[in-house]
């Protein structure tokens, strides 16, 4: 039976890393419990892998065509691995595909990342042996762990990735089938065309996004935030909000969008929106030659990239959304929380992200069937090779010590970036709810933070808060940010400037009235700026 990917896809290398990737010419029973042990424990959290049985192997790559396996051997053989999976401590079972790949019989063993690690398998299989190992993966390599690894694979007990957990408060119905097949029909899966032919509940473990016994079956995290129409009602805040501020941050003109659904397609919403509204080509012709120049305010490699990265990397335990800023001199792209502890401030501020262990191993698994992500670690370097080749400014990244958020900046092409407005005026006239106003200064006598303003003020969209309160106090200078090099940070605060405090004093209000829808006009004169 058929399993939930593109076996060309796989085959080549084009939607799973390498190391992910094991080639054995012949059956050895040996070899493939400790390679599916090691698959099971997926030590760095990358979705375990895949093992096929008749291709030969060739430095980590496969020997194509195949040697093959002959088709009366097939059901041995799988029945040979369902036995080795219960030598396996606890016992774990990969799915198996007997498939056809250059006229040859191949079996593929879909290995994923096992629920309940760590996983140990008997060194040998002689009758005699006793001896126990904990398999993991060393690039390509699967290898007995030892000392510290075998340390960090047991302090990995009880971590099993969000996305990869089963989801208790939902069901099986809540996985939608024409969403399943779409994504089948996407990457060219031969299961799209068995899917009207399977029960529900046999296409879902197939696809591994259901798991629990056969008479409590349930919807695994990864499941619902790809095949269910609102993700959100599981996983709050499951969202990517776009700002764009045409003239700065001092401006009184913001366009808002926010994406929702299954994670694929609020993606593919979000960058077709970027696409069409922000993203700027120009042709500068040259008197000294024939060819012009053409270059985009910001290369779309690059912007694709970053959303991609925050989608695959965020937390959907954190009720934040993915925040997407486009300000007249860049674009700044901010998830929550920040990089693994792996990654030093120093990797980050030079571009070198390679995390030892990934937050996500399902989503990372689904976007790169849907190629919308490459391979382990080849994030960063795409967008910085896409910015060079666009001539474009470098790329930067930033988080703080505590990894509470991860921001890139994409600075706008030299030749494009148009006149800022100034973010400082002697005198400023917001349309904004004169008592929340006032109450906002007040409070901020001392620092705040956002959440705890939102609810002095009584009001529960983060948005209209940032757009009708926080960011106008900021550009009039009555209030500023306790850390404003790290404007995105959750530990930021607010508190009231000197300025803010004279115009309290001072009472310094002018043509304060009511139009006629009731809206109160706040119309303030202030000194000039600290």
């Amino acid at each position: 039976m058929a399993l939930a990917l593109n076996i060309d896809d796989v085959l080549l290398g084009r939607s799973v890393e390498w190391e992910r990737l094991e080639f054995k010419k012949n059956w050895n029973s040996e070899d493939v419990l400790h390679t599916l042990c090691a698959f099971a424990n997926d030590f760095h959290n990358l979705g375990g892998g895949y093992l096929f049985i008749g291709i030969a192997d060739d430095g980590g790559k496969p020997v194509l065509p195949p040697s093959g396996l002959n088709p009366s051997s097939l059901d041995r053989l799988q029945r040979d691995v369902l036995e080795l999976g219960h030598k396996i401590v606890p016992a774990y079972h990969p799915l198996m595909e007997p498939c056809i790949i250059h006229g040859r019989h191949v079996l593929l063993l879909r290995a994923p990342g096992g629920q309940s690690r760590p996983y140990k398998a008997p060194v040998s299989l002689s009758k005699d042996n006793k001896v126990y190992g904990y398999y993991i993966r060393k690039g390509s390599s699967t290898v007995k762990a030892v000392a510290d690894d075998e340390v960090e694979l047991f302090s990995l007990a009880a971590q099993i990735p969000y996305d990869d957990r089963m989801n208790q408060r939902s069901s099986v119905q809540d996985l939608r089938l024409p969403l399943i097949k779409a994504f089948l029909r996407d990457i060219g899966s031969a299961l799209a065309d068995q899917a009207d032919g399977m029960a529900f509940d046999d296409l879902c473990r197939r696809m591994a996004v259901t798991d629990g016994p056969m008479e409590h079956t349930l919807p695994r995290n990864v499941g619902l935030m790809f095949f269910h129409e609102e993700p959100q009602r599981f996983f709050p805040v499951t969202q990517i909000d776009i700002v764009v501020f045409p003239n700065g941050l001092a401006g009184s003109r913001i366009i808002e969008r926010t994406f929702k659904g299954p994670l694929s397609q609020m993606l593919r919403d979000a960058l077709l929106f970027i696409n069409n509204s922000v993203l700027e080509e120009t042709i500068d012709k040259r008197p000294d030659r024939a060819e012009a120049d053409r270059f985009f305010n910001y290369p779309y490699a690059a912007v694709e990239e970053i959303l991609v990265n925050a989608v695959y990397h965020r937390s959907y335990e954190i009720r934040e959304p993915i925040e997407v800023r486009v300000l007249p001199e860049c674009i700044t792209i901010t998830s929550y929380p920040g990089p693994d502890r792996s990654i030093s401030l120093a990797s980050l501020e030079d571009g070198r992200l390679v995390a030892r262990r990934y937050r996500n191993r399902r989503i990372g698994e689904f976007l790169k069937e849907l190629r919308l992500t490459e391979g382990r670690g080849t994030g960063i370097p795409t967008v910085i090779r896409a910015m060079r080749e666009n001539g474009s400014p470098a790329p930067t990244f930033d988080t703080d010590e505590d990894r509470a958020y991860f921001t890139a900046t994409l600075p706008i092409h030299l030749s494009t970036t148009p006149t800022v407005i100034p973010q400082v005026t002697p005198t400023v006239t917001p349309t904004v709810g004169r008592d929340k106003m006032r109450t906002l200064l007040v409070y901020c006598a001392s620092p705040r933070d956002r959440v705890s303003i939102q609810a002095r003020l009584g009001l529960r969209d983060k948005n209209y808060v940032l757009k009708r309160y926080l960011v106008p106090a900021i550009a009039a200078g009555w209030l500023t940010m306790t850390d404003p090099t790290h404007p995105n940070s959750p530990a930021q605060k607010y508190r009231v400037t000197l300025n803010g405090l004279s115009l309290l004093n001072a009472g310094n209000q002018e043509d304060d009235h009511e139009d006629e829808s009731g809206q109160v006009e706040f119309s303030l004169t202030y000194p000039a700026s600290e």
